[in-house]
């Protein structure tokens, strides 16, 4: 982690921020301090300036092997806004899962190729998939590109099969009221994002006849942008003008630290939750999901990658991301990233197969030291991603050396990778 001059990041505003619903646990920070180099600490140091959050959840297993938590926490606050980025893309993928196989009546699942048209201002279509062994687009080559490189065009696809109104409705009644996925990753206005494309699942790849069609849809969901959020001191508009003004991030996709960590547990562990905060998914699709969150993209056929650009850390924060090293072969990461706008953010379960070690980290950072917007002037090779990587480091070692009544079982997680699916 590069050490210099400390700056302060800017302007960093966020109006009516409640920093008593703050949480920091005293184990958790003191055992960060306590074997921190002095570039982790100079990060610790300045909260104000890289907005860090962290959950680190101890995992014990009882004689039958059941999974225990403890969450422990530093500066957690829901009411500090972070840009969630690709973090999204999570709930996304379990939602259309969950919508794909309320559709199976129709005849289609999530290898049917799927055609998306357009009916409104900015929408675009997709009529193939250079990276599919078929050249077809299907929502599950969507969801495999989603958690291997966490494509953007990928998600906007996904989010366009779902609909704005239903991706929100759905998991404010899963118990999540203060997630908020508002657009696409790309440059669209907000009533383009409430329009959602039509979309044909079609017999086979020439499109010989359709099973399904979904008409387009609008979302007319009304939501809280009461608390405003303007983050930085200056940025770069749609136009690449500078503008001298704070972003504002009052009407962009919410997902807080929280949520995000008990969403990936409610895939990982369904058992583990109420089943009224359960996704429903069945059992081939918890395959699916655990295969393609913790494969590498070297791995992968279809898609195949260029591993110069995506090497087998590339959507792993913690433990590697900063030197690009090789994984160990037996330790898998089940995770999803976000990286935008100076902001990283990671929520992972890190297994060691070798030493039986299974823990849970989840975390974000804001790396902006010009404090300017837009600009692609990120720390994140500097200090971001080596903040994950020693953090992730500190809590692997303890893990290793902390004693456990039982030895997990990890067999459950245990996949075959490559070009085979389940």
């Amino acid at each position: 982690m590069n050490i210099r001059p400390f700056v302060l990041y800017g302007l960093l505003l966020v109006c009516c921020r409640a920093t008593a619903q703050e949480k920091t646990d005293n184990f958790l920070s003191a055992l960060l301090r306590k074997q921190a180099s002095p570039a982790l600490l100079m990060v610790l140091d300045h909260p104000d300036s890289f907005r860090y959050q962290l959950i680190y959840t101890r995992i014990d297993r009882d004689k039958d092997n059941r999974p225990h938590f403890n969450n422990y926490y530093y500066r957690v606050n829901s009411r500090e806004y972070f840009n969630p980025a690709s973090t999204v893309k999570l709930p996304l993928a379990l939602l259309a899962l969950e919508k794909m196989d309320s559709l199976g009546r129709y005849g289609v699942d999530k290898e049917t190729p799927m055609y998306t048209d357009s009916a409104y201002s900015g929408q675009t279509t997709a009529y193939a998939d250079s990276s599919a062994s078929d050249g077809v687009p299907s929502l599950a080559q969507y969801i495999r590109k989603i958690f291997l490189v966490s494509d953007n065009d990928a998600y906007n696809r996904v989010y366009e099969f779902l609909g704005q109104a239903a991706i929100n409705r759905r998991l404010w009644q899963l118990g999540y009221p203060d997630i908020r996925i508002t657009r696409r990753f790309v440059p669209m206005t907000e009533e383009e994002n409430r329009h959602t494309n039509p979309i044909r699942f079609v017999r086979g790849g020439g499109g010989a006849g359709t099973l399904y069609r979904q008409p387009p849809a609008y979302s007319a969901l009304s939501f809280d942008f009461s608390r405003k959020v303007l983050i930085g001191n200056a940025y770069y508009d749609k136009h690449d003008s500078l503008v001298h003004d704070p972003m504002d991030f009052t009407r962009h996709n919410n997902f807080p630290l929280e949520d995000a960590q008990q969403i990936l547990q409610s895939v990982l562990f369904p058992g583990s939750v109420p089943g009224t905060r359960r996704f429903r998914l069945s059992a081939a699709d918890y395959r699916f999901l655990y295969k393609y969150m913790s494969e590498y993209p070297g791995e992968s056929v279809y898609p195949h990658f260029d591993t110069a650009v995506y090497f087998d850390s590339y959507t792993k924060f913690f433990l590697f991301k900063a030197g690009r090293t090789p994984v160990p072969s037996y330790i898998r990461i089940f995770n999803k990233p976000g990286w935008s706008y100076g902001f990283l953010t990671d929520i992972a379960y890190i297994v060691d197969f070798k030493n039986k070690v299974e823990f849970r980290l989840t975390g974000t950072i804001y790396v902006n030291r010009d404090g300017i917007l837009n600009d692609d002037k990120y720390e994140y090779d500097e200090t971001g991603y080596p903040f994950f990587k020693e953090v992730g480091n500190i809590i692997y070692r303890y893990e290793l050396e902390r004693p456990r009544n039982y030895r997990p079982d990890l067999s459950r997680f245990v996949l075959t990778y490559g070009p085979m699916d389940y």
